[in-house]
C-alpha cells in the first residue's frame, strides 16, 4: 500500500510516518501554499529520518480565506482546521492508496473526525489512516524521545513546515506582526533532526 503522509517535520507526523513505514510504502507530503519556503524545513526533516518526500502545492486562496477566518474569529483554530482539511483533500487526489497525518487523540486542532475521514474515503477512493489517533501526547513524547532527535521551542522560532508558519505570514502581511502575536497563542513546536 502506498501512503502519503501530510508532513510538517515535527515529531507527530514523523512518528506517524515511521509507524506506517513498517507496513506501507510511505511518501512524506511537504505541503505549501507558496507563501513561504518553510516547507523546505519539512523536506530537511524527511532527509534526516531517511524517508522520501515531495512538495505538494495547495490552493493559496484557501490560505488567504483561512487567515481572514483567524482574524475574524480572534483565534487560529478554525483557520488551521480549514487548511488541514484542504490538504487532506488535495492529498487524496494524488496517486496514493491511502493518506495519513500525525494528528493525536488529544489534539485540539487540527483534528480528523470519523465523518471527515469517511467522507474523504468515499469521495476519493483512498484509505484514511490515523496511526496516532489513539495515542495521547505523553505517550507520543515518550516514543519520540526514544526514537527521534528533536529540537523544540516557541512556535514562531522553530523552523518547521506546517500551515501555521504560512498563515502567520499572511496575517502579518495584511494586519501586522502585532496582530499575529495577539491571535496565535504561545506554544511549543518540534522539529525532527534525525533518528536515535
Amino acid at each position: 500500500m502506498d501512503v502519503g503522509v501530510l508532513y510538517s517535520g515535527g515529531k507527530d507526523s514523523t512518528l506517524a510516518a515511521l509507524f506506517l513505514s513498517r507496513f506501507c510504502e510511505v511518501s512524506l507530503l511537504c505541503c505549501t501554499f507558496g507563501v513561504t519556503t518553510d516547507y523546505e524545513h519539512a523536506r530537511e526533516a524527511a532527509d534526516a529520518v531517511g524517508l522520501p518526500a515531495r512538495r505538494v502545492d495547495l490552493d493559496p486562496d484557501v490560505a488567504r480565506e483561512a487567515a481572514e477566518t483567524i482574524v475574524a474569529d480572534g483565534f487560529p483554530r478554525n483557520g488551521i482546521q480549514q487548511v488541514h482539511e484542504h490538504a487532506l483533500t488535495v492529498a487524496a487526489t494524488l496517486e496514493y492508496d491511502g493518506i495519513a497525518d500525525g494528528t493525536r487523540r488529544d489534539d485540539r486542532v487540527p483534528t480528523v473526525d470519523r465523518s471527515l475521514a469517511q467522507s474523504i474515503e468515499d469521495r476519493h477512493g483512498v484509505a484514511h489512516l490515523a496511526p496516532l489517533a489513539g495515542i495521547g501526547r505523553a505517550a507520543v513524547d515518550t516514543l519520540a524521545a526514544e526514537s527521534l532527535a528533536v529540537e523544540t521551542g516557541p512556535s514562531e522560532t522553530v523552523p518547521k513546515g506546517d500551515y501555521e508558519t504560512e498563515l502567520r505570514a499572511l496575517v502579518a502581511a495584511e494586519h501586522g506582526s502585532d496582530v499575529v502575536a495577539e491571535l496565535f497563542p504561545d506554544h511549543t513546536q518540534s522539529r525532527v533532526v534525525g533518528r536515535r
